[in-house]
This record gives C-alpha cells, structure tokens and sequence, in this order.
C-alpha cells in the first residue's frame, strides 16, 4: 500500500523518522515481517562513539544504519539472547544522503530498512534488491 510521503519545511526529526521507519515496514511482505516481529528499531542522529571506533568510519555520515544481532540463521534455539537484535536508522547521515541525492526520503528509509534486515537474515545484496523490488510492488 503506496503511502503519501511527507513534506518538510525543516528537517524530519527522530519522531518523523520513527513514523516513516513504520510506514516503511508495513510496505514490506508480510511473510517476512513476521519473521522479523521480535527486531526493534531504534533511530539515533549518529552510530555512538564505540560504534564508529568498532567500524573504523572515517566519519560519523558514512553510515545510513546498522543491523545489531545474531543473522537469523545462525541463531541457536538452546543459546539465550545477550541482547535483543537492533536495526539503527541513522537520521542525520540519512538526511546528508537524501540531500545529495534527491532521492524521495521515504524511499531512502525503506531502502536502508530493508539492506539492514537483510542483514537479519544474512541476505546477499542481490537478495536483498529483490526484497527492495517486491516491498515497492
């Protein structure tokens, strides 16, 4: 179901971000989302300190989001979570890539959305174009 993208007079805050993370999952198969009920999303301005040392970013703007968590597949059902599975939107890279590009925000959420459950199901990049392309239908 095609959702009207917002208009922005001042960019989209942390709450607008969380609106459009939700909009996006709801354009996502629903035989997938189910598989990814128990996956939080969280939206932050940057990936923290630790988190850039950890992926050696040359600049806190060099990631759009981050999967944090055990790939779906590699998950043991007798292990028990150490930590509940993540998705990171990063709003304030996000926006500098949308600025760049010119790309519909909404469109750039999703996208990012859906590259980092990939992640969750540990996805080729070609799966996940095909996901990308079946969430857009």
């Amino acid at each position: 179901m095609p959702v009207d993208p917002p208009e922005f007079s001042v960019p989209p805050s942390l709450a607008d971000f969380d609106a459009m993370a939700d909009a996006a999952m709801a354009t996502i198969p629903a035989r997938l989302r189910a598989m990814v009920d128990g996956v939080a999303i969280r939206v932050e301005d940057f990936p923290d300190d630790e988190m850039a040392r950890e992926m050696e970013l040359e600049s806190p703007f060099d990631l759009l989001g981050l999967y944090v968590g055990i790939p779906f597949g590699e998950k043991s059902v007798t292990a028990t979570a150490q930590h509940p599975d993540l998705i990171f939107l990063y709003r304030r890279p996000i926006l500098d890539y949308w600025c760049e590009t010119g790309e519909d925000l909404v469109h750039v959420v999703r996208h990012v959305l859906i590259h980092e459950i990939g992640h969750h199901f540990g996805f080729s990049d070609a799966d996940m174009e095909a996901l990308e392309a079946e969430a857009g239908e």
